[in-house]
């Protein structure tokens, strides 16, 4: 991607000097799949795969973890890596106004009852047909189709899930 670049001290207010590395899931039970409603930037009242920012000093599944817990009080066990993907943001003058880096996984449920966390408005089980009515990134919707044949080959799509 060409963009021009701006001297670092020449940056707008509120840009970024660096990318952040951000983590999320495409957590599974039965046939639905857990997505919350975004309350923070980017995208925010967007549905989205639950996640966010992987903090120092922790691996990234730990950051999986870590976040979808504190974003929808749910466990979950991860069953592969579904893909890596660059969401950037451009503003004034081509200048790179967010990056990030975001790592997903398909996941399947553990346990929990669903509820929204301080970085989510909403928090919801959703069937892959009820996808399309959502107002979600066409990257999320990809991401959610490349988990759905994690799950397949994995033998966990139709996993009967009783509680």
């Amino acid at each position: 991607m060409e963009s021009e670049k701006l001297p670092q001290n020449h940056l707008p207010e509120g840009y970024i000097k660096h990318p952040l590395i951000g983590v999320g899931a495409v957590v599974w039970r039965n046939n639905d799949i857990l997505l919350v409603k975004r309350a923070k930037p980017p995208r925010v009242g967007q549905w989205s795969i639950p996640g966010g920012k992987q903090e120092l000093g922790e691996t990234i599944e730990e950051a999986v973890h870590r976040e979808i817990l504190e974003e929808t009080s749910v466990k979950i066990k991860i069953v592969g890596l579904i893909d890596v993907v660059d969401a950037i943001n451009l503003g004034k003058k081509g200048a790179v106004e967010f990056h990030a880096t975001l790592i997903d996984y398909a996941a399947q449920y553990i346990d929990g009852k669903e509820i929204a966390g301080s970085d989510a408005k909403e928090v919801g089980w959703f069937g892959v047909d009820e996808i399309g009515q959502l107002n979600l990134w066409e990257k999320t919707k990809q991401i959610i189709f490349e988990s759905k044949k994690i799950m397949k080959i994995k033998n966990l799509y139709f996993f009967n899930y009783e509680k």
